[in-house]
């Protein structure tokens, strides 16, 4: 039995449809017509294994006029489904990587790359494009998230340590566990992120600590307690700001802690270390410059920075860089990922050289896999605070998309310490 008659409508053919699926390189896909019929696709070499279930055959027309953005449109919309998300997604990059551009040329590639320049990180841009994420509201955030609150990267250390193993007792808890030792693990995984950015930035309890992007203040609280320094965190989401400070204030660390709602571009003091998580992709490669000679001005003498960010293989930076993806222009606005090459010689263009360098993508794969888990477990809640099907299946199929990217080695993130040149 057909998909569809031998011309959809919609301007896609059964044919069109055979001849996409029968080019897989690797690994092998099941469909699933509307009509319940399923045809099978298989790669001449093994790879992942994965089901879709065509629930309207408009789907095809969106990949075949926006591809990988319109896979996620299609998602999105409830055009196709499938029992296994991340399997699906790991297939598709799995054969986009034996491309050599790592993409396939689209007709709806100049309208993406259009509605991702438009909002560039001025300073009211910056706003609304951390307000578009960050202000869809705490209690959103706290749905899911584990009890430290950290919306990055958890840095593990053994196979099966977020799986219920041994995570090690970690320093002192921002809340108390909820109980599950998965979730305890991906707490104690945070707090060792932590840990070595402060290892990197090594304050005495005189210093003055900056922290640039400072999320729900977490990790400024962390350093307070853990150094016994003070802690300036700054963020321009005033969601963030508000909880962020409560936080503190409950945590009795108001004269050690302050929250500021403030652009890294407006700072007129200077500190004896600064530290920034995963804020950098939120730059924007036109205010690399930018951040970077802030970070060289707003550092005392004998200072040091430390900083997270996720990267991507230098090899695909001019496809990404001319290609915006379903993450830029869907859920993070004006967001721009640098390759580890492009990092280091963006910050030594305003005298900084950078250290240390640690890189541990494979952990960022499970935070996403948890995130993901705990993000299904509360669908139902997140539906109540407002949020509907086409959003909830939105953050489903970004969660998954950036698991997919980590586990395969496109991106990795970065912890680098960074320094004036010349000391």
């Amino acid at each position: 039995m057909s998909i569809w008659p031998a011309v959809h409508p919609h301007g896609i053919s059964e044919t069109v449809v055979r001849a996409i699926l029968g080019k897989l390189a690797v690994g092998e896909l099941a469909l699933r017509a509307p009509d319940g019929t399923v045809t099978s696709y298989r790669a001449g070499e093994p790879g992942p294994t994965a089901e879709v279930w065509l629930r309207d055959p408009r789907a095809m027309r969106r990949v075949l006029l926006g591809g990988g953005i319109g896979l996620a449109e299609g998602y999105m919309a409830g055009e196709w489904d499938t029992p296994d998300l991340p399997a699906v997604l790991d297939l598709g990059l799995a054969n986009l990587n034996r491309l050599p551009s790592g993409s396939l040329p689209t007709p709806a590639r100049p309208i993406h790359r259009f509605l991702h320049r438009v909002r560039e990180n001025t300073r009211s841009g910056a706003r609304r494009n951390i307000a578009y994420h960050y202000d869809l509201g705490n209690d959103f955030y706290e749905l899911w998230l584990d009890d430290t609150m950290t919306y990055s990267c958890a840095l593990f250390e053994s196979q099966d340590e977020d799986r219920g193993g041994d995570a090690g007792a970690g320093p002192e808890r921002n809340t108390p566990a909820r109980g599950d030792a998965e979730e305890d693990a991906l707490a104690c995984a945070q707090r060792r992120k932590w840990a070595r950015l402060l290892e990197l930035l090594q304050p005495s309890r005189s210093d003055h600590l900056l922290e640039i992007g400072c999320g729900w203040g977490g990790f400024a609280m962390y350093a307070a307690r853990e150094a016994g320094c003070r802690v300036t965190g700054i963020t321009i989401s005033e969601a963030q700001r508000d909880l962020a400070r409560r936080r503190v204030r409950e945590a009795g660390l108001d004269g050690q802690v302050e929250i500021r709602l403030q652009d890294y571009r407006d700072l007129a003091d200077r500190f004896s270390g600064i530290a920034s998580i995963e804020m950098f992709e939120a730059v924007g490669e036109r205010y690399w410059p930018v951040f970077f000679g802030r970070i060289r001005e707003l550092l005392a003498d004998g200072g040091r920075a430390a900083v997270q960010s996720i990267t991507i293989l230098e090899e695909r930076f001019e496809a990404y860089r001319s290609r915006p993806d379903f993450t830029q222009l869907y859920i993070f606005p004006g967001g721009m990922l640098p390759s580890p090459e492009r990092f280091v010689r963006a910050a030594a263009a305003q005298g900084l050289k950078t250290a240390s360098p640690k890189f541990f993508g494979p952990s960022y794969a499970r935070t996403l896999e948890r995130w993901l888990e705990r993000f299904d477990d509360v669908r139902d809640e997140v539906m109540a605070l407002g949020f509907d099907e086409r959003f909830v299946r939105m953050w489903r199929y970004y969660l998954a998309y950036c698991r997919a990217g980590f586990a395969a080695g496109n991106v990795n993130v970065m912890q680098v310490a960074l320094e004036p040149a010349g000391r």
